[in-house]
């Protein structure tokens, strides 16, 4: 039987995009929020999540680092999707017949420059591939959608321009999480290692932390601070670095991390995609 991938959004979303880029052939699952994601997985009704974790414009997803460590699960890849945003519409209708457009809040402003070369006027949806959805089914002909090439696949409707947004860069990077880790050496294009850790409660810890990183040569790529337990003292931190726990590099890197730390998880190890580059 095929694996089946559990993500949040409706079907043509940007995170079905992402299972269907990664792992062609797979079944998915779409739920409604990243608890139910995770939720899936854990109670066996899918085998993998994918879940967004940072976006080139908009920054990190908000939660997400809040819910990876407490999932119970583990990364085992990484999946970077190219945001491209395509105009949409019911077979027939042309772009001089639209009024408005619906899509996710965040995809209107990133499509402005097309929106204001043909006077459309964006309307903010909960979600663009549900949106998609809803005009499939409501036959209305003055109206069009935002949204990826997938879902005007998805639901039957007809491209009237492809990838107009406004910059050229816009991509969200995904992880892929399974209920066990795999810490094998993968892929052709090196490994990635992400942890979680909180500093011991002793002068410069973060800086002496991090020492072991620089002075062995590991490229950490990602550091981002968060509260945990309604503190305002930002002592937990998520990291991402190039390579395997396994490299002498690493290891020495990791176990000048562990003296300086109360916690040290590693969330998962799992192979570079070589869209970093």
């Amino acid at each position: 039987m095929a694996e089946r991938i559990a993500f949040q959004g409706e079907l043509g979303s940007y995170s079905h995009q992402a299972c269907v880029e990664s792992r062609p052939g797979s079944d998915v699952l779409p739920c409604r929020s990243f608890e139910d994601v995770i939720r899936a997985v854990r109670e066996g009704r899918a085998d993998l999540a994918m879940l967004p974790v940072e976006n080139t414009t908009y920054g990190r997803v908000a939660d997400i680092h809040r819910l990876l460590p407490e999932s119970g699960l583990r990364i085992v890849g990484e999946a970077f999707v190219r945001v491209h945003i395509s105009l949409m519409a019911l077979p027939g209708v042309q772009i001089e017949d639209l009024r408005k457009v619906r899509a996710h809040l965040v995809l209107i402003p990133q499509a402005r420059a097309f929106l204001d070369q043909y006077g459309i006027r964006g309307e903010a949806a909960a979600d663009s591939a549900g949106a998609a959805a809803e005009l499939a089914a409501s036959g209305a002909r003055d109206q069009g959608v935002l949204a990826s090439d997938l879902a005007a696949e998805i639901h039957g409707l007809h491209l009237l321009a492809r990838h107009i947004e406004d910059h050229a860069h816009n991509t969200t990077r995904f992880l892929l999480m399974a209920p066990e880790p795999n810490f094998a050496k993968r892929g052709d294009h090196g490994m990635m290692t992400t942890f979680v850790f909180q500093v011991r409660n002793i002068p410069a810890a973060l800086y002496k932390a991090m020492g072991g990183f620089a002075t062995n040569g590991v490229n950490m790529t990602k550091l981002e601070s968060y509260m945990v337990g309604g503190s305002f003292t930002a002592t937990q931190f998520y990291a991402d670095i190039e390579g395997h726990p396994e490299d002498p590099a690493v290891a020495r890197a990791l176990e000048e991390l562990d003296y300086f730390t109360d916690m040290l998880d590693i969330l998962g190890v799992y192979p570079r995609d070589p869209r970093r580059d």
